[in-house]
């Protein structure tokens, strides 16, 4: 194992994490953790970074609960954070169909689908919190989609052979934030919460050890300033930007996360990345984004190329015995409902093969013919109508009459700041929630978990677990003053001047377009030692030129884009690197992580779990990264080939 690029620290636990039976840690923590009484609640003041599921719920929450909250985002509108995005679904485990779902199914499903790379004590407190998810929800007004009956309507997402997938049409995740956004409203409302949109966090502030307040700049104004608290809460996403081309929002980065992580905040898992199979492909350089169709289409579509590499013919023209239903072909139990990772690497072998379709061969089908046979249209429009319309708008090809084209795509990330059960960073007061931790989903979430995730953070784990941190505040007051706070300050104002007084000749963007491209070469679906090695290389060359380059137009005063975008792209070379480091040293393929050198002769992935049982918790060191080792243990699911066929 090559430690170039590294150097090992000292090993990790999570001292947090209750023992015995699974089914009881949940409730133990919450009883052996300590309280705050609700009068000095109002003495004690919360930072909440982010407005998605996980930053929402959880504002709206320690709201409720009577804390004094600072809830900042840099969107126009807290509604507007990605997480409005999300189309397929929400898990829980309510068996309502009777089809033998259960907690523990769930459970060990997400587990499996993490490729037993997750700590099961994290993923069984998920599986349990996610029933009162749903009835939280439906108090709230979301309008599930229900059975005639009037129960609500389950489907099936990859990774299960049963119906627990909750949704709302094609758009659940624009449903929930809505009723999270509700929620967080009504405590603005109350006084509790001060709500700041366009504000853009760009330091943390650590004083006496603990984390005590950021740096913002309002993106309107250009104003920086500083806002102090008993603790701060990240809940800011992922970083699958650093990809350029991703199916996530133009404006989400990891500028947050990272700033935290440069202040000694462990990242872990950096280089496990989900690449979505059931996205629009690429049309040309021209593209600033992908587009994503959500997985739930895959429960009545049927994935297939042509047989023979070159067929030009039109779809419909392609008679059955010449079509290759390649899922269905390799993974008989699970067919086209296989998880993620599983889907894209097995479409990237076909269009590798040169069975590709469309432009550049780059695609492949995504059928409703079936479908649309079986139900008849009216039905297929009910279920997905709004992800057709979507797709001919940006097509121009109606997917009721010729197949789907679709492609792998960057789309969520599984690593994220090192957190222990209490959601709790390494640094004392620093607490991160829903994607932009890295804690439950392992090295692959299972379709529909992201929403679960974020909404289980925000509203049920966090709120229980801050207390006993906050038990020992209010902390010692800091004013604007403070060396800690004026160091903060000064670190944001000198990146500022750097970047508007460094007069290049290149635009931000054509950097980080140039980075996305050596990231999806040599860090995307596949990696290789000889290709990490280069891209880390390529990636060192290409920070230094940025840093002599990059021109930034406007002033500080005023609303500039490109200044925005220039610290997070500066923040994406940081951990574009430290992305490639970590998949460099984790020789096993994993989840979402394929190492070209480590896999079985059928092309599946092939873990190393003598090896690489662990989380690895990476501290900041430039170009010398630590690396903090959290060994992994199974009692309740034993880690097996993971086999979906």
């Amino acid at each position: 194992m090559s430690m170039d690029f590294y150097r090992e620290g000292e090993a990790i636990a999570d001292t947090k994490a209750p023992s015995g039976p699974i089914s009881e840690r949940w409730e133990q923590r919450r009883f052996s953790g300590r309280l705050v009484n609700p009068a000095n609640r109002r003495k004690l003041r919360v930072i909440v970074v982010g407005t998605g599921l996980a930053g929402a719920s959880a504002a709206a929450t320690l709201g409720e609960l009577g804390y004094r909250v600072a809830n900042y985002c840099f969107q126009d509108s807290a509604r507007r954070a990605h997480s409005i995005a999300a189309q397929g679904g929400i898990n829980a485990a309510k068996n309502y169909r009777n089809d033998g779902d259960s907690v523990h199914r769930l459970f060990y499903d997400t587990v499996k689908g993490g490729d037993f790379r997750s700590r099961e004590s994290n993923v069984h407190r998920l599986a349990e919190v996610s029933t009162e998810i749903i009835d939280q929800c439906v108090a709230q007004g979301v309008p599930f989609a229900r059975e005639y009956g009037g129960l609500l309507d389950n489907r099936s997402f990859g990774g299960a052979q049963v119906s627990r997938t909750f949704y709302a049409r094609g758009q659940t995740g624009q449903q929930l934030l809505l009723g999270a956004y509700q929620a967080l409203q009504r405590q603005v409302a109350a006084g509790t919460v001060d709500l700041h949109t366009r504000h853009e966090m760009l330091e943390l502030i650590i004083a006496d050890g603990k984390a005590r307040g950021i740096v913002v700049r309002d993106l309107v104004t250009g104003e920086v300033s500083t806002e102090i608290a008993d603790a701060v809460v990240l809940a800011t996403g992922g970083y699958g930007n650093v990809f350029f081309l991703s199916t996530n929002a133009k404006g989400c980065n990891v500028t947050a996360s990272w700033r935290a992580h440069r202040k000694g905040a462990y990242f872990a898992n950096p280089c496990y990345t989900q690449i979505h199979p059931t996205c629009i492909p690429q049309s040309g350089e021209h593209q600033s984004k992908l587009t994503l169709m959500s997985e739930s289409l895959r429960n009545d579509g049927r994935v297939w190329v042509p047989k023979v590499g070159g067929d030009e013919r039109a779809p419909a023209d392609i008679p059955e015995d010449e079509r290759d239903y390649y899922l269905e072909r390799r993974y008989p139990a699970f067919g086209n409902l296989v998880p993620r990772d599983i889907a894209s690497r097995a479409a990237k072998v076909v269009c590798d093969e040169g069975r590709g379709v469309g432009p550049g061969g780059l695609g492949v089908y995504l059928d409703f013919a079936d479908a649309i046979g079986r139900l008849g249209k009216d039905a297929v429009q009910a279920k997905y109508g709004n992800l057709f319309d979507m797709y001919e708008r940006i097509t121009g090809e109606n997917p009721y009459e010729r197949p789907m084209r679709i492609y792998p795509a960057v789309h969520y990330t599984m690593g994220g700041l090192w957190v222990d059960y209490d959601l709790s960073s390494n640094i004392p007061g620093l607490f991160v929630t829903g994607e932009a931790n890295f804690s439950d989903h392992g090295a692959n979430r299972l379709g529909a978990s992201a929403l679960m995730q974020g909404l289980s953070d925000g509203y049920f784990v966090l709120p229980n677990t801050i207390s006993d941190y906050l038990a020992d505040g209010p902390f010692e007051k800091l004013d604007e003053d403070h060396e800690a706070v004026v160091a903060a300050r000064k670190e944001v104002d000198d990146r500022v001047e750097f970047f508007l007084r460094n007069n290049g000749d290149r635009t931000v963007d054509s950097f980080h377009r140039e980075l996305g491209k050596i990231m999806w070469e040599y860090c995307g679906m596949e990696r290789s030692d000889e290709g990490l090695r280069k891209a880390i290389g390529l990636i060192r060359d290409l920070k230094a030129e940025f840093y002599k380059r990059v021109k930034v137009t406007g002033h500080a005063e005023q609303l500039n884009q490109e200044l925005e975008k220039a610290g997070r792209v500066a923040d994406f070379f940081e951990l574009g690197e430290l992305m490639c480091i970590d998949a460099l040293h984790r020789t096993e393929s994993c989840g979402g992580h394929f190492r070209a050198e480590s896999q079985t002769e059928e092309g599946e992935a092939k873990r190393d779990d003598e090896h690489f049982s662990y989380v690895a918790a990476w501290e900041f060191g430039g170009e010398e990264p630590v690396l903090h080792k959290e060994a992994l243990e199974f009692e309740y699911v034993k880690p097996t080939q993971r086999s979906y066929k």
